[in-house]
């Protein structure tokens, strides 16, 4: 499998913007004149598939086109991957990119796309911090207090996951690899009965998106010891962030859109402008905010960088670990 580096993506990125022909040009000024596709990943319902259709409608409202999102679950949002990837680079077939592009780069070793190479970054759109919790019985209230139980308990505390690799896995095995501490992983299908069982005290420690859990932190059937963001967040402004005790501790999901390679600097940009303008009207905000996300606005080129450093960060943690790689 051809493994790009950082810099041979940013480069071969850059180049791709710089040199469209005179026909993408043309196409360009009279784009979209047809609807354009969405494609997820993941299941109707779910976080990426709400803001996709968020997205969607703004982008719909200002391109004069419908916008359709096409949901391909399977293999962690491989499946759908490889058909927008596979697509004509028209801009007609875009990608609802996320965290789990950067880990599957790594994690999944016969994939029919190289990410990297074969993405065209389109737009950012949030980051999605991650809430380190515990069931209220686990005898700590801060993140130095749950270090010192685990050493005290090598081995017995079971840390849930929406499934092997996913975001919530590999930013406990991130603070696995940085503090010492050895947890069990426990891997479920979905996120759903792994915060079942979390609340339920079968388990007793879980990385969590903040909009499914921030109720169950609220109503104390959940602990919240930290945010794994560099930075607290305003709606748990108390809990404070594993950096502030695990220096360089950062991790969290994300989401942006993407194109297949190839398309048009023109089309890029356009989309790139609209997305943008959306991720700065007040109502998109706060639709983002109530997903417990934060609006994570940049250029193209902002956004590539975004992918290639976390491609490269989540490679290190796999490769560290004892994740099994697919």
């Amino acid at each position: 499998m051809i493994r790009l580096s950082r810099r041979a993506f940013l480069h071969l990125a850059a180049s791709a913007a710089t040199v469209p022909a005179f026909s993408c040009v043309a196409r360009a000024q009279t784009y979209p004149s047809r609807p354009v596709r969405i494609i997820v990943g993941f299941a109707p319902g779910g976080s990426v598939d709400v803001v996709a259709r968020l997205i969607g409608q703004w982008l719909s409202g200002h391109l004069g086109q419908p916008i359709v999102v096409e949901n391909r679950p399977g293999a962690s949002g491989n499946i759908g991957t490889a058909a927008a990837l596979a697509a004509a680079p028209d801009g007609y077939t875009l990608l609802l990119a996320t965290a789990a592009n950067a880990i599957n780069a790594t994690l999944y070793e016969k994939l029919s796309f190289n990410f990297i190479r074969d993405i065209a970054p389109v737009a950012s759109i949030s980051r999605n911090p991650l809430i380190m919790e515990v069931h209220p019985s686990v005898p700590a209230s801060t993140v130095p207090e749950f270090i010192a139980y685990a050493n005290a308990n090598p081995g017995k505390i079971n840390m849930a996951s929406a499934g092997n690799g996913t975001p919530h896995h590999l930013c406990g095995e991130l603070f696995k690899m940085m503090t010492g501490v050895n947890m069990l992983h426990v891997p479920y299908r979905g996120e759903a009965p792994a915060l079942t069982d979390l609340i339920g005290g079968q388990v007793q420690v879980m990385f969590t998106p903040t909009g499914p859990s921030i109720e169950y932190i609220r109503s104390g059937e959940l602990r919240a010891l930290a945010v794994t963001t560099s930075a607290r967040l305003e709606v748990l402004p108390d809990v404070p962030a594993v950096e502030e005790f695990v220096p360089g501790f950062e991790a969290s999901g994300w989401f942006g859109v993407g194109a297949p390679r190839g398309t048009s600097a023109e089309i890029i940009n356009r989309l790139s402008n609209e997305i943008n303008a959306g991720l700065a009207d007040r109502e998109i905000r706060a639709r983002l905010a109530n997903l417990g996300a934060e609006v994570l606005s940049g250029s193209p080129a902002s956004f590539g960088e975004h992918i290639a450093a976390e491609t490269e960060k989540w490679a290190k943690v796999i490769h560290a670990s004892t994740i099994e790689r697919e």
